[in-house]
C-alpha cells in the first residue's frame, strides 16, 4: 500500500510514544490487518525483512547473531516463524539499548509467549485489528449498513484494493493451509472449515464447546483447543461477561463475535448485501460490528480491551459494558432504523444490577434520529466513536 492510498491508524499516536521509551515496538494482529504497513509508514527509514521469504528465514534462523547485526535499528515482519530471534534481540537490547526492534506476528499465541519469555519489560506490545468506522469515516459514511457489513473492514478493502467476494474466500483458504497447518497440524481441514462456520452461526450467542462438539464430531477439549487457536490467529473474540462483585446468579461463558462483520457473512455463505438484508443473522453480524468497534477503540489507544456483557439467569441483559477509567460505558444495540422504547428495557435498570452507577448508557442503533440529552442517549451507530 502506498502512501497515495495509506490511510492513517488510530493506533500510530501511542506506537510513536512507546517507541520512544522501548528498545522493541511488537505489533500483532490477525492477516491483513495491516502491520507491516503501519510500521513502515511510522518508520520508513528502518530496513524490513520479512520471515515469510524462505532465503531470509534461513538466513535468520542458521546465523541470528549475523542477520541481526546488520543494521542498528531494524523491521522484522512474521518475526513468530523464527521464535529463537527474540533471545537473541534480548541480548542485542541488554547490551546497547540504543538499538532498536521493530516486530509484527499474526500469531498472538506464539509470539506473546516469546515476547513474555524473551523481552519481559523490554517491548511495548500492540495489538492491530482491521479498520475501525472512524478510520475510514468517509467510506463507511457513504455505504449502507448492509454494504458495510458485508464487506467489512480490512485494509484492502478500505483502501479498494480488494473486494469481498474475492478477499473472504482466499483469506480462509490462506488461513487453512498455513496458519492452521502451522498451530494445529489438522489433517482434516474440511472438518475445521465446519467448525469456523459453525462459530459464525453463534455470532453474539454464548460460546458452548459441548454443544458445538455434538454438531463437529470431536470432543469437547477439542473444541476447546481450536477456539483458544481462532483466538490467537484474530479471527474471533471471546467476549467476556462481566460480574465484578456481583452476587446475583450470571452467565459465567463468554460470547463469540468474529474479527471482523465481512468475514463471518463469507463463513454464513451470504453472498451480497442484498442476501443479508434478509438474513435471520443481521441483526447479530450489525451487534458484532458494534461490540469489534468497542474493543478496536481501546486497543488503538494501547489499552486493554476491557469490554464485556451483561447477562443474568433471570434473562436480564445489556449487549457491551466498557470499564474506562474506573467508569462504565452500558451499550444496547439493535439493527433496526426505527427506535421503539423497548430499547431501553434493560439498560435503564442496569445501575441497580450492578449495584455501580454507569456513567454513560445509550441505545446504538441504525436510525438517523439521535437524542443525546436524556439519562440514555440514542444515537446513530456512524457517530458511536464520539462517545467511547
Amino acid at each position: 500500500m502506498n502512501d497515495s492510498v495509506y490511510i492513517h491508524r488510530a493506533i500510530e499516536q501511542i506506537i510513536l510514544e512507546a517507541a520512544q521509551y522501548f528498545s522493541v515496538i511488537s505489533v500483532t494482529g490477525s492477516r491483513q490487518s495491516g502491520k507491516s504497513t503501519l510500521l513502515k509508514h511510522l518508520f520508513s527509514d528502518v530496513p524490513c525483512y520479512s520471515m515469510k521469504d524462505v532465503h531470509v528465514r534461513e538466513f535468520a534462523a542458521t546465523d541470528p547473531v549475523a542477520f541481526l547485526n546488520q543494521h542498528d535499528s531494524m523491521m522484522i515482519d512474521e518475526v513468530q516463524k523464527v521464535p529463537t530471534l527474540l533471545e537473541y534481540i534480548q541480548g542485542i537490547v541488554d547490551n546497547h539499548p540504543q538499538r532498536r526492534f521493530y516486530l509484527t506476528g499474526s500469531s498472538n499465541l506464539e509470539l506473546l509467549k516469546g515476547l513474555s519469555e524473551s523481552l519481559p519489560g523490554r517491548a511495548g506490545v500492540f495489538e492491530l485489528l482491521p479498520m475501525s468506522m472512524a478510520e475510514t469515516s468517509e467510506r463507511t459514511q457513504s455505504m449502507t449498513t448492509d454494504e458495510l457489513l458485508f464487506n467489512g473492514l480490512y485494509p484492502a478493502i478500505c483502501a479498494g484494493k480488494n473486494k469481498a467476494h474475492l478477499f473472504y474466500p482466499s483469506y480462509v483458504k490462506t488461513y487453512l493451509e498455513k496458519d492452521v497447518r502451522d498451530l494445529l497440524q489438522i489433517k482434516d481441514q474440511m472438518q475445521f472449515l465446519r467448525f469456523m462456520r459453525l462459530c459464525a452461526a453463534r455470532v453474539g450467542s454464548v460460546f458452548n464447546a459441548s454443544e458445538l462438539a455434538n454438531e463437529v464430531g470431536v470432543d469437547s477439549k477439542t473444541i476447546t483447543h481450536w477456539m483458544s487457536v481462532l483466538q490467537a490467529s484474530y479471527l474471533v473474540v471471546l467476549l467476556p461477561p462481566y460480574y465484578a462483585n456481583i452476587t446475583k446468579r450470571l452467565i459465567k461463558s463468554p460470547k463469540l463475535y468474529f474479527v471482523d462483520p465481512g468475514l463471518a457473512c463469507y463463513l454464513l455463505d451470504i453472498e451480497s448485501s442484498k442476501q443479508l438484508d434478509k438474513d435471520k443473522m443481521r441483526g447479530n453480524i450489525f451487534e458484532n460490528l458494534i461490540v469489534m468497534e468497542c474493543i478496536k477503540h481501546r486497543l488503538n489507544q494501547g489499552k486493554e480491551a476491557n469490554t464485556f456483557f451483561y447477562r443474568d439467569s433471570n434473562g436480564s441483559e445489556v449487549d457491551v459494558l466498557m470499564k474506562h477509567d474506573g467508569q462504565l460505558t452500558a451499550l444496547e444495540i439493535k439493527s433496526a432504523m426505527t427506535f421503539h422504547p423497548s430499547f431501553m428495557q434493560h439498560i435503564r435498570h442496569i445501575d441497580s444490577w450492578l449495584n455501580t452507577p454507569c456513567a454513560t448508557r445509550a441505545v446504538v442503533y441504525t436510525g438517523e434520529f439521535e437524542n443525546t440529552a436524556g439519562d440514555i442517549q440514542l444515537i446513530n451507530y456512524q457517530h458511536l466513536s464520539t462517545m467511547l
